[in-house]
């Protein structure tokens, strides 16, 4: 029997899923070393190490490579690697490291104490950079990613150049730097941080991560869209009523609450990874898979969103904080009430706001952005709503023809379901809306790698397809920027305005109904 979806294929003497028969070796192929700032942080402990050993794990690290961290605290570089193999015995998806591979992968791992402003520690920093490349065989390849409190990302990078360790600085190999959100706390601020970068820095050796574009369902938006000819051409204003894209949370600012204070939900996941996602759904075809193409595409959408005026404000967002409620059924506390927060504080928990994109594509289809936290549940999505149908043949006359809708399901699960009106069986014509679900964990056998895995393997191949360029980052603070400075300048009457464990404020509903429309339920 030829191997088809249904077929049994073996490989390797096993039986293999054969939706993932002829995929390439991932392996990274250039040799280097990593250097993580902020190495005793808890994004450290909680994803970046367990990401690193999993990549060893499914051999897709370079066969030479070193990794260091460096931050303020005093390790000495076996107490390093005693506390990295706690971080990953507790949070790798793969479960506790176990031997020879660990033994081995440990040797990789060395750290340097320092202040990030402290050029002696750089000095030291190079010369044992400079050590690994004949001791690991790294060729002078660097890899620096800044996992620090963004105030210091400035810093960290003038030392690299003072140091010697800037790109330009180099007589072999590659230099990149990695730099976590945010990028700036509001335009300003990221225009003076990115004057600090080019000083050192070309844009195509700097990698702005936001870990929500290398979830594997925001990848597949573009094969989603690009690789079937059944979407593309009803993907405009002819076709589609809406766009709404949810990212919600059960979880409040638990340790949180001085850094979210100074953020709020609107800097905090709008700005960054809802707009990201936006831009994915709304870009025109790139013209080939490369990432300038591709973020070329992406800048032009963000470039022509309509500007919220701050007549506009109050038409086209809303915003809420979290009062006391359950989730789960447990108690948890209202915002003000939570550690280093502001017990009369103004900042939101919750940001929805309506864009229009003016172009030809989208004229007149309003795209419907929401995140927030302590919502009634936790999940992601992308819901492209279609119109309805231009004029009413079948179905009895208490049917409900729905509209068609397609969800790509971000998190928790991943995939994509198509919602379509069909005849229940029997003799009148009966009309329900019913829906197709596809599973990428069941569909192909495996589940899915965390996003950092993903973008720090991409990192070390120079890949920058799934990473922000500075033209996005600008056009992004521009777009929030009318309404962050409307918001601060207008206190809401009405906070908290939201239980625990709800679908969020009223005003977000209000927003959707001024339109005619209702948002799908949390």
């Amino acid at each position: 029997m030829a191997a088809g979806v249904g077929a049994r294929v073996v490989l390797d003497g096993a039986a293999a899923n054969p939706l993932r028969q002829g995929l390439d070796s991932n392996r990274i192929t250039d040799p280097c070393t990593i250097v993580f700032f902020g190495a005793s942080g808890d994004l450290m402990t909680r994803m970046l190490m367990p990401a690193m050993w999993n990549l060893r794990l499914g051999d897709i690290l370079p066969t030479k490579f070193g990794i260091v961290g460096f931050s303020r605290s005093e390790f000495s570089d076996d107490e390093f690697r005693t506390d990295m193999k706690s971080s990953v015995d507790q949070f790798s998806r793969s479960g506790p490291a176990k031997d020879p591979l660990w033994s081995e992968f440990a040797g990789r791992l060395s750290y340097i104490s320092g202040d990030f402003d402290d050029p002696k520690a750089f000095k030291k920093l190079r010369a044992h950079l400079d050590a690994n490349d004949k001791k690991l065989g790294t060729a002078g390849n660097r890899l620096f990613y800044l996992s620090t409190p963004p105030p210091v990302f400035g810093k960290i990078v003038q030392q690299l150049s003072a140091a010697g360790l800037g790109p330009k600085d180099q007589a072999h190999g590659w230099t990149r730097i990695v730099i976590e959100k945010p990028f700036g706390t509001d335009l300003d601020s990221a225009r003076a941080l990115q004057a600090e970068v080019t000083k050192v820095f070309d844009e195509k050796q700097v990698y702005r991560i936001d870990h929500y574009l290398g979830k594997e369902p925001v990848q597949d938006i573009m094969a989603l869209r690009f690789a079937n000819v059944i979407f593309e051409p009803i993907w405009d204003r002819r076709y589609i009523d809406c766009v709404q894209i949810t990212a919600a949370e059960t979880v409040g600012v638990e340790q949180r609450g001085g850094y979210y204070e100074n953020a709020g939900a609107l800097r905090d996941m709008i700005q960054n990874h809802v707009i990201n996602l936006m831009a994915l759904v709304a870009m025109e075809p790139p013209i080939s898979p490369s990432a300038d193409h591709i973020r070329d595409e992406k800048h032009k959408v963000l470039s022509a969103v309509r500007p919220i005026t701050a007549d506009d404000v109050r038409k086209m967002t809303a915003r809420g904080q979290y009062d006391a409620g359950s989730i789960e059924g447990k108690p948890v506390p209202a915002y003000r009430a939570e550690p280093n927060v502001d017990s009369h504080s103004n900042t939101e928990t919750f940001a929805c706001v309506k864009f229009l994109i003016d172009n030809w594509r989208w004229a007149d289809v309003p795209f419907y952005l929401r995140s927030g936290k302590r919502l009634g549940r936790k999940y992601s999505e992308i819901a492209v709503t279609f119109r309805q149908i231009p004029h009413r043949i079948f179905g009895e006359a208490g049917d409900a023809i729905e509209t068609n809708t397609l969800v790509m399901k971000i998190q928790p699960e991943e995939g994509v379901s198509l919602r379509f009106n069909a005849k229940i069986p029997g003799p009148k014509m009966h009309i329900r809306s019913v829906t197709m679900d596809f599973n990428y964990g069941t569909g192909f056998g495996v589940v899915s790698a965390p996003a950092y895995e993903r973008l720090i393997g991409d990192a070390m191949r120079g890949d920058a397809t799934l990473f922000t360029r500075w033209d996005a980052v600008e056009s992004a603070w521009e777009i929030v920027m009318p309404i962050l400075q409307n918001w601060k300048g207008t206190p809401a009457g009405d906070f908290p305005n939201y239980a625990a464990g709800s679908q969020g404020p009223a005003s977000a509903e209000a927003l959707l109904a001024a339109d005619g429309r209702e948002w799908r339920r949390i």
